[in-house]
């Protein structure tokens, strides 16, 4: 696979704006501030246009990879064929060439969304196509707090784009050890968690858990799920549904984690406590 060109250094990921800052009483109106930037990314698959996100404009093969996975357009990263960025004018274009059988697929299954920032199932034409049947999760993995409180408080070191304009949301990879092995950052939480998943298969990680830093909702469970990973830390609460289908799915699922702190929904046994 390969891009058209690196898109790092094409597109823009942030830009400075000037801003007037009020502090104590005082305004200063010669201040900047770095904005994050949102760029439309077009999904086209064997030609075919699927669907439009707005998002950060970085490590976007890895999104064509953990997106077309999340959504069951592809059932193992080897259905993709290739992938071609193409920046044009108006945005970005990522052709994915997908396997005939999974072409096929798609188109019978073929949805239209939105494409908005932070939402995972807008445009989404039956309900079936929300709440897929997942296999259950096996039980390889455990975890000692302790070493989550590591890759937490390591964690806003690692969030590069984060740290210049305070607009995005991360996801991370982390060991058995508390060690954080991966991380992808994008305005949009779906499409931070997507990039992960792509850079997961991509690389044949296993044996780690996800971080969020944001809620974990519904549809963070079910990538997680599909990801094959046993254990989702959101810095966030969850929701209902997101518990009940963690539950269902073997996921074991914590909350509200800080250093110090967590909340475990479900499946408690893979997160340990050693005093």
């Amino acid at each position: 696979m390969h891009d058209v060109f690196n898109c790092e250094e094409h597109a823009c990921v942030y830009d400075s704006h000037k801003v007037s800052r009020y502090r104590k009483n005082v305004f200063d109106r010669d201040e900047f501030d770095n904005l994050a930037a949102e760029s439309a990314v077009a999904l086209v698959y064997n030609g075919i246009s699927h669907t439009v996100l707005m998002c950060s404009a970085t490590e976007l093969e890895n999104l064509a990879i953990g997106f077309s996975l999340s959504e069951g357009i592809i059932q193992h990263y080897r259905d993709i064929h290739d992938i071609d960025i193409v920046h044009t004018a108006k945005g970005i274009e990522l052709h994915i060439e997908l396997c005939n059988r999974c072409f096929e697929h798609l188109k019978h299954v073929r949805r239209t969304m939105a494409g908005r920032t932070g939402c995972g199932i807008c445009g989404t034409e039956q309900l079936d196509q929300v709440v897929r049947p997942l296999a259950p999760l096996g039980n390889q993995l455990t975890m000692d707090i302790a070493s989550f409180d590591c890759a937490l408080q390591e964690l806003k070191q690692h969030q590069a784009l984060n740290k210049i304009t305070g607009a995005t949301h991360a996801a991370a990879y982390i060991s058995s050890q508390g060690e954080i092995l991966a991380i992808q950052e994008d305005i949009g939480r779906h499409i931070a968690l997507d990039k992960l998943i792509g850079h997961i298969v991509k690389n044949k990680l296993t044996g780690g858990a996800i971080l969020v830093t944001s809620r974990a909702s519904f549809e963070m469970v079910q990538k997680a799920v599909v990801a094959g990973v046993e254990i989702l830390f959101a810095i966030s609460a969850a929701t209902m549904m997101a518990v009940d289908l963690a539950q269902q799915s073997n996921l074991t699922l914590v909350g509200f984690c800080r250093p110090g702190r967590a909340d475990v929904y479900t499946h408690p046994e893979r997160v340990t406590c050693h005093q």
